[in-house]
This record gives structure tokens, sequence and C-alpha cells, in this order.
């Protein structure tokens, strides 16, 4: 029986696929399956994913034959995984050594749905812990109840899929996979999705996962179209949490949330191709009116003012026929 199903895309990783795959070797484990997905990858990593089929214990090499993107490169190793329990990592990523059994021990103590750690930001030299934004650790939790306060960081802004560990039975009632092609913050409706409709989670202060930043070909920094599909995925969240039983009380942490990425967005926005920019405004600038507007306008008046009057100016934009999420 395989007890824990790690899956991990990759795509166009050939300078950091070998480090992911020896620390994967160093968390192998025979009841251990590691699912490794290639996104239809254009430079060697297929042929370091093949060589790894054989070397690394308990692999599983996946090609695309088109690329689909992380949402649906992972959808492809959850319907793959044979697991009692499923994780993630990126295929530029790596792990501490033993790192999964902890994880699995974590899980397997506490008998939750899913458990969420820390992690450490590796950005060229420095090395960052990033902590999951909640107090109470080690105690098994109603992850509704972890949404909320509105106006700070909580656990659903901690979007990470590969800081923790899921159940087999969330895959059963539907909550693990991700939205099919989202490219950007493919993340934010799983993570929402998650906290709204399962039972019950746990925050462990386990570091294992080094998350490496400033990577070249990483979507945070390429200032193309691709880009923008984190205003698709935060229309998902609104509207699927516009549906909730408890819509009043989600939703403004929902737009506020919403409102932050889109004001970061165009406070960097001289990294997007100029075409990208304009379209980023647009389409922002529909985003901003399709939320709930009493919400909307709440949340703009608990914001600093920078950030505020940026957003309301934008909501004034024109309509721009033909621009859409």
């Amino acid at each position: 029986m395989v007890k824990l199903s790690v899956i991990v895309p990759f795509y166009n990783v050939q300078q950091y696929a070998p480090d992911t795959l020896r620390s994967l070797r160093a968390n192998a484990r025979e009841d251990f399956e590691f699912i490794l997905v290639d996104d239809c990858s254009r430079d060697e990593t297929p042929d370091i994913l093949a060589r790894a089929e054989r070397e690394l214990p308990g692999a599983r090499y996946i090609r695309h034959e088109r690329n689909g993107g992380l949402a649906t490169a992972r959808n492809t190793g959850i319907d793959a995984a044979r697991g009692e329990y499923l994780t993630f990592l990126d295929g530029d990523d790596w792990l501490a050594p033993g790192h999964y059994p902890q994880l699995l021990a974590a899980i397997e103590e506490l008998g939750c749905d899913f458990l969420r750690t820390d992690h450490v930001q590796c950005t060229a030299r420095a090395r960052t812990v990033h902590r999951v934004p909640h107090g109470r650790r080690g105690v098994v939790l109603n992850p509704r109840e972890a949404i909320l306060p509105t106006d700070r960081s909580t656990s659903v802004d901690y979007a990470y899929a590969w800081a923790g560990v899921y159940h087999r039975r969330l895959v059963d009632r539907g909550l693990l996979h991700f939205t099919d092609g989202l490219r950007t913050a493919e993340d934010r409706p799983w993570i929402w999705r998650l906290h709204r409709e399962a039972d019950s989670f746990a925050v462990v202060g386990l570091l294992g996962v080094f998350y490496r930043r400033g990577v070249a070909s990483s979507l945070t920094q390429i200032g193309d179209v691709r880009q923008l599909d984190f205003i698709r995925a935060f229309d998902q969240v609104i509207r699927e949490t516009a549906e909730d039983a408890e819509a009043a009380a989600l939703l403004p942490k929902a737009v506020r949330t919403y409102c932050a990425i889109i004001s970061h967005h165009l406070g960097s926005i001289e990294r997007f191709e100029p075409a990208v920019a304009r379209k980023l405004k647009s389409m922002s600038a529909g985003a901003l009116r399709r939320m709930p507007q009493d919400v909307l306008d709440e949340a703009l008046d608990s914001m600093d003012v920078q950030r505020a009057t940026r957003l309301r100016r934008l909501r004034r934009r024109p309509a721009v026929a033909g621009v859409a999420a």
C-alpha cells in the first residue's frame, strides 16, 4: 500500500531538477511514491526525469504532450496518485532529509484532513523562514475559523500547496484538484475551497521545504500575459465565496485580498510588457466593477490612502469592449 504520494511538476528546470531529485531520494521510503510530471519541457528536463524514474525509488514519470501550466500538471499527478496521503513539491525547490516521514507522522498523529507547515524561502544566498499565519500549533482546528479576520494575514493568504500534506478523502470529496489551466495564483481558489469545505486542519512548526525565489523562468519573474490569470483565480474565489452560507462574513476578506493583489501588481506595473500593462489596467478595472460594490466600498475605506486612491481611480476607468478575464 502506498502511504504518501508526492506530486512534483517540472517545466524547463534542468538547472534545478537534480537538486530536487536528490532531496526526494533523501526522503524515500518503500511506501512512498514520487510522481514526476513533466509539463512539456523544451530543455533537458525530460531526460533528467526519465533517468530519475529508473534510479529514484518509488518514482513514476508522466510527460504532458502539450504545456498546460502548473495547475494542470498537479491535477495529472493527483489523478495518478495512489497514496493515502498526498503532498506537492515544485520542480525547482528541495527538501530537508527526512522531512516527509516527519510530515506524515504529524498528520497521522493529529488525524485531520490537512496539515500546514512553515517553509524556508531562498533568494540567492539569503534564507528566510516564513510561518503559517496562525498562532495555534499542534491542535486540530476548524478550517473555516482560520479564514478571518478580514484585516490581517490568515491561513488563506498562505496558499503554498507544497507547505503541507493532505488526506485522500479530500480528493474523494473533490476538494484537492486545482482549476485546470490557471498559470498563476492557481493556489488561491484551492486554499479558499479547502478552508471553506474541509472538516479539519492543523498547523505544525515543521521546517523542511526550501522554496527557491528569483528563478528566471518563474512566472513571478515574468511580466507576460500569463500573470493576469490572477484575475480569473480571484474572480473564482469571489464567486464561490458569494455562494457560501456565511458569505456576509467571508466576502469582505476575499474582496480585500483581491484588492490588495490588484494594487500590488499596479504598483510594479513597469515589469510588464506595455501591451500586458494596458490589459492589466483594463481587466483590473473590470474586476473591481464585478465585485459586490458595498463590500468593495468597505474594503477601500479600510485600506491606506495610497492604495485606496489607486483602486478608486481604476474603478472609474471606462470599460474597454472585448477585454475579459
